[in-house]
């Protein structure tokens, strides 16, 4: 085992009789993951300084110093100057270690009435904040890609499917619409991640509150909360804003990954339904003919990453008691890897539903292959004054004889429908056409063509 003794921690080396082992000082590290907190560390420390200076708990001329240090440490940061070093932890004594660099003794006074428990956790969820306002715009554009999609395509027939099997017949941009939904809903929990996290908990200091007259109203102001958390205990354990945070995004990923799985079998040759663009598709080493759908693919692919890390800080969170503990070092990790694995599936979705185009001929022949408007004929005995029971299994006879000679129901002679109930009149073939089958579903949420012309025009509203 390496025993490799390293350089004291400037912050608490001096209550240790010896410097932490070289493993010790590695495995204690999060620099290498929390970095990405520098622009909300700095921006935190900025308003502490100066909330400090207002309580006159500092001089106004020592936080104005330590506010020009943060401002040049965070320029060199933006500009890879910045020396990280495993030493010093992580990036809040990474940034005051610096401080003490550039302006000296007054560094000092920065970290009073405050910990790196309230700390860290005040930077992280200003984090899931700007990181949430992120994920809404590209949800937003996605949304839009599709809304085009619809719109370019509103009169195209498609099989609806249960169990992979065709089912009714539905319009392409009604199925589309489908999706929106998924992430409208993924839309607003992201501003319920927002608005859930919007409470401060920097002043809670390391669980206790401080002595110090500060002032949590002024600070929640000027970082953006709402207001100040009710119990410090709570504000520096609390890891629910990042929790629910992975949750939405698990529940985003998903739905990226359902999206993802249908367009890979719509764009199977076996079904044929859709064509894309070849800038969204890979070769194969060995066969030439060959394009890939890999961009589809590993959308779907990644989500297994997110929802794992969503079950990693659960695990990591459910043996804690309270208050804060080192294993909560581990939250960011996953956090930060979800966020940069959905943004960027989120662009390429984006990406993907814009070089997609139905295949109109083999979509409106899927739709009129396994007896889909069969339901329209239950449902037109149904009007004749049939019950619902009776009416599925009139409906059922015929298409068995469909089936038997090998034609769509709307193939079939009259008089083999009327064989089936003598209150069938004529019109009766009329209603067995997917086309009128797709224009009857008038209720709302419907798959009928009003409805979608309506729908389009209420979500083009929504998200201009």
């Amino acid at each position: 085992m390496n025993n490799k003794k390293t350089k004291t921690n400037f912050v608490w080396g001096s209550r240790m009789d010896s410097s932490p082992s070289a493993l010790v000082t590695k495995v204690n590290s999060s620099i290498k993951i929390d970095y990405e907190l520098y622009k909300q560390d700095i921006m935190c420390s900025i308003v502490h300084s100066k909330m400090l200076a207002k309580q006159n708990i500092i001089k106004v001329d020592v936080s104005n110093k330590i506010i020009k240090g943060l401002r040049q440490i965070q320029k060199e940061i933006q500009k890879n100057k910045f020396k990280f070093s495993e030493i010093n932890e992580d990036i809040h004594q990474n940034i005051e270690k610096r401080l003490f660099e550039i302006i000296g003794y007054e560094a000092g006074f920065l970290h009073i009435a405050r910990s790196r428990n309230d700390q860290v956790t005040t930077d992280f969820k200003l984090w899931v904040i700007d990181a949430s306002k992120n994920l809404i715009v590209e949800i937003k554009n996605l949304i839009k890609s599709i809304l085009k999609l619809a719109e370019k395509n509103k009169n195209v027939i498609m099989p609806g499917f249960t169990h992979l099997k065709n089912a009714q017949p539905v319009l392409f941009s009604h199925h589309l619409l489908a999706y929106i939904e998924m992430f409208k809903r993924d839309y607003y929990k992201f501003i319920n991640v927002i608005d859930n996290s919007s409470e401060n908990p920097l002043g809670s200091a390391a669980l206790a509150g401080t002595s110090f007259n500060i002032d949590r109203n002024f600070t929640s102001k000027y970082l953006g909360f709402k207001k100040a958390t009710s119990n410090s205990i709570d504000a520096v354990s609390d890891r629910d804003y990042a929790l629910e945070f992975l949750f939405v995004s698990s529940l985003c990923s998903m739905h990226l990954s359902r999206l993802a799985e249908e367009i890979i079998i719509w764009n199977s040759d076996i079904v044929n339904m859709i064509k894309i663009n070849d800038n969204m598709l890979t070769g194969s080493s060995i066969m030439p003919q060959k394009k890939n759908p890999d961009s589809a693919e590993l959308l779907r692919g990644k989500t297994g990453s997110i929802f794992g890390n969503l079950n990693t800080l659960l695990v990591t969170m459910k043996g804690l008691p309270l208050s804060y503990f080192k294993d909560m070092q581990e939250d960011k990790k996953p956090v930060f890897e979800s966020y940069h694995t959905l943004i960027l599936n989120l662009k390429i979705a984006k990406e993907l539903i814009e070089n997609i185009s139905p295949n109109k001929k083999i979509m409106e022949e899927l739709a009129n292959d396994g007896y889909t408007t069969a339901t329209d004929f239950a449902d037109y005995l149904v009007k004749k004054g049939l019950s619902f029971r009776d009416a599925h299994v009139k409906s059922a006879k015929l298409v068995n004889i469909a089936e038997k000679k090998n034609i769509s129901l709307d193939k079939l002679n009259f008089s083999e429908i009327k064989k089936i109930h003598p209150l069938a009149k004529e019109d009766a073939l009329n209603i067995l056409k997917i086309k009128n089958s797709v224009a009857s579903k008038k209720s709302y949420g419907g798959t009928s063509y009003k409805n979608v012309v309506k729908m389009l025009k209420k979500l083009k509203k929504e998200f201009k």
